[in-house]
């Protein structure tokens, strides 16, 4: 049986030439199994997004049974950032060197345990380690997931379909997260935690018998220094990105850790270009594509996730409004994204990626701004929240899968876990770092304020990233266009 799924393990690009047998190129069905290894990966993606939304929502409730300040409840979130940034380009690359499936099982085996305890434990700095562990362990399902859907569809119509299902059940699983969170913090804030557990052991079975065994890479060696200074750099910089807030920018210890932060990873850079089995081959940073996609989730995830963070304060904290109430709220953007999503990959197919990353952050630029225009003192929903939520979802919609094919498309499968890290790292961090700033911003802001004026100093940077990442995108259009230009003229004159 084994052997019958293996023939779905991607093809490397050389062999995409030849007409192939295939069954995601040449049937015009995928088999049953096929679709379960696809839905296996969709569930981890899912949990990753049910899991960020619903504790998030949690969070006063934790507090106050566990007596955790507002100081500690921040590192229940920022702790599984840090795993979960610090770590997430190592895990893609272990997966190539190691094997997908086997990285893929151990890991989703520690997220179910670190799950379990998080829901056990009655104290607070148990609790942020239990967080920690999650967020290590889905740096390494999250691109190994990835990778395996890029080397189990081959690059093209099934590629950007499989893309298209897989982020429907990202932003579901964050929209559900948001409602759930809501409704089972009623019951208990436990229930947060321990709600994940029976689906990642589900996922964990059914991929241990769905997902093909795969082979390691051929080449590339275990380099040991490059995974210590880079998982050190990686952690430390993600580390000062989110307590740097709270302690200040140039307070000693922020200073030093960038300092700390910087030396590995150019360390990390000076062992990589001297070895010849490198853990992160640099050039796959000379790829156009692949570099703009990346700067592409950190405008798209940066504003995206800051703009939800505010709101979520402002309608909490400012307007008094019940989480549920709050989740409801915002929950437009994410059924936008889950019902969108799905025609993302046939735009893709027949436009490509490049106008609808444009598209995409036109749309978020468009949603910031309206709701800079129109936000007065006190939002109204109906004219000023709705269409804003609209907008976002329909942008995040077009970008996301737009953002994971092209950060993907003409790599070796020998290489998608490091791309597929890449993009995700870059999402991550970029995200924490954009949220970092934007809290720090917005610190005038307090309980009880109902003006959104506070917040306004942030949504203005959340703008300005949107329009940063629509300007990225165009300037390849532009510098197309100047080449068209220049071959007619040259025509012209021979």
């Amino acid at each position: 049986m084994a052997s019958t799924v293996e023939t779905y393990a991607g093809p490397s690009s050389r062999e995409h030439s030849a007409p192939s047998s295939d069954p995601t190129t040449s049937a015009p069905h995928w088999t049953p199994r096929l679709w379960g290894v696809l839905a296996v990966l969709c569930l981890v993606l899912f949990l990753d997004g049910l899991d960020v939304s619903m504790v998030g929502v949690a969070l006063p409730s934790i507090g106050h049974e566990l007596g955790m300040s507002a100081t500690s409840l921040q590192w229940i979130v920022n702790g599984y950032v840090l795993g979960y940034g610090g770590l997430m380009m190592l895990g893609g690359r272990t997966a190539d060197l190691l094997g997908r499936r086997r990285v893929f099982l151990i890991a989703l085996a520690v997220f179910a345990a670190a799950s379990l305890l998080g829901g056990l434990v009655d104290s607070g700095g148990l609790l942020i380690a239990s967080r920690f562990i999650k967020g290590l362990a889905a740096a390494f399902t999250a691109p190994t997931a990835l990778s395996i859907l890029t080397t189990t569809f081959p690059e093209g119509p099934a590629r950007n379909r499989a893309l298209s299902v897989f982020s429907v059940f990202g932003a579901s699983g964050y929209s559900s997260g948001l409602i759930l969170g809501g409704l089972l913090t009623e019951f208990g804030w436990r229930w947060t935690f321990l709600t994940p557990v029976p689906l990642a052991i589900l996922a964990l079975v059914a991929g241990y018998v769905l997902i093909p065994r795969d082979r390691p890479a051929d080449s590339g060696g275990h380099d040991l220094v490059g995974a210590v200074t880079l998982s050190g750099g990686m952690l430390l910089a993600v580390y000062t990105v989110v307590s740097a807030p709270d302690r200040g920018w140039t307070a000693p210890i922020t200073l030093g850790s960038i300092v700390l932060a910087a030396a590995l990873l150019t360390a990390f850079v000076f062992v990589e270009k001297r070895l010849a089995h490198p853990l992160v081959r640099f050039g796959i940073l000379r790829i156009g594509t692949v570099v703009r996609a990346n700067l592409s989730i950190v405008a798209l995830m940066g504003s995206y996730m800051s703009f939800q963070f505010m709101m979520t304060l402002y309608l909490q904290d400012g307007l008094g409004w019940s989480a549920l109430r709050m989740a409801l709220a915002l929950l437009p953007a994410g059924l936008v994204v889950a019902f969108g999503s799905p025609f993302t990959g046939r735009l893709i197919n027949r436009y490509g990626t490049a106008p609808l990353l444009i598209a995409s952050m036109a749309s978020m630029s468009l949603g910031y701004v309206w709701f800079l225009a129109t936000a007065g003192g006190t939002p109204n929903y109906a004219f000023t929240v709705l269409p804003t939520m609209l907008l976002l979802g329909g942008g995040f919609a077009f970008g996301f899968s737009s953002i994971m094919s092209q950060a993907t498309e003409g790599i070796e499968d020998s290489e998608q876990g490091l791309a597929s890290g890449l993009v995700q790292t870059s999402g991550q961090v970029g995200a924490a770092l954009v949220l970092a700033v934007v809290t720090a911003v917005t610190t005038g802001a307090t309980a009880g304020d109902t003006d959104f004026g506070a917040y306004r100093p942030g949504a203005n940077l959340v703008t300005g990233v949107a329009i940063v990442g629509l300007l990225l995108n165009l300037v390849p259009l532009f510098g197309s266009a100047r080449r068209r230009a220049k071959t007619v003229d040259t025509t012209r004159l021979s």
